[in-house]
């Protein structure tokens, strides 16, 4: 795993805003002591690549972004599958981790329940989910992309289902779908943002715009 920061020049030159440098770090000391990674969802996110995660698994349910995954080489190993049923593709505590970035809220209640249970089957260390704070409406962007939002998860809930939950990108009212800034110049409200993240929402998830969750299981690193 590349250093906290490397990790950071990294991304810097790569323009991200703050608010995405301060997630891509919660992410990489979460996944700190996993040596094998399921990524839910994985679309064609090269974040775990960015942070030097090492034997990582891609699971996609859309063609399109499965196929430029792979040619992307986005992760090291590749499945094609229907998240409803990850049991199907993998084997009991397969992984050390398994990860849904953006990825829950686009099951119904009762499929986000399953997807939840499965992972924690899947993984020997650690749960990883990072989603939206409550419903933030999202529309299909092309046809069966499976990017419409079916469900809204709350911080209490998911501590009650035995996760860590922090608050991520700032107050949920500077943000709309797909996580992106309302207002503009975009810069400065990423830094209004930002600071709010750092002073506020970090330790209050109910005012974020979006929840970071992590549920570790018995013997796994801090």
């Amino acid at each position: 795993m590349k250093s906290r920061i490397t990790v950071i020049a990294t991304l810097l030159r790569q323009g991200f805003d703050p608010n995405a440098i301060q997630f891509l770090l919660a992410v990489r000391q979460a996944l700190i002591g996993c040596e094998s990674v399921l990524d839910v969802g994985c679309g064609v996110s090269g974040k775990l690549r960015q942070l030097g995660i090492s034997n990582t698994t891609g699971f996609e349910g859309y063609q399109p972004d499965f196929e430029e995954a792979q040619r992307q080489k986005t992760h090291d190993h590749f499945v094609q599958g229907d998240a409803r049923n990850l049991l199907q593709y993998f084997q009991p505590k397969q992984f050390d981790a398994c990860i849904a970035m953006d990825v829950i809220e686009h099951f119904t209640k009762e499929d986000g329940m399953k997807l939840m249970q499965d992972m924690e089957k899947l993984a020997r260390k650690k749960v990883i989910l990072f989603t939206p704070k409550g419903f933030l409406p999202q529309h299909h962007f092309a046809d069966a992309d499976l990017q419409m939002h079916l469900s809204g998860w709350e911080p209490a809930e998911m501590t009650g289902y035995g996760y860590e939950v922090i608050g991520q990108l700032g107050p949920k009212k500077l943000r709309g779908e797909g996580h992106a800034l309302k207002n503009r110049p975009a810069f400065f409200w990423a830094i209004v943002s930002w600071l709010y993240q750092v002073t506020w929402t970090h330790s209050h998830p109910d005012q974020a715009a979006a929840i970071f969750c992590v549920k570790k299981f018995p013997g796994s690193a801090a």
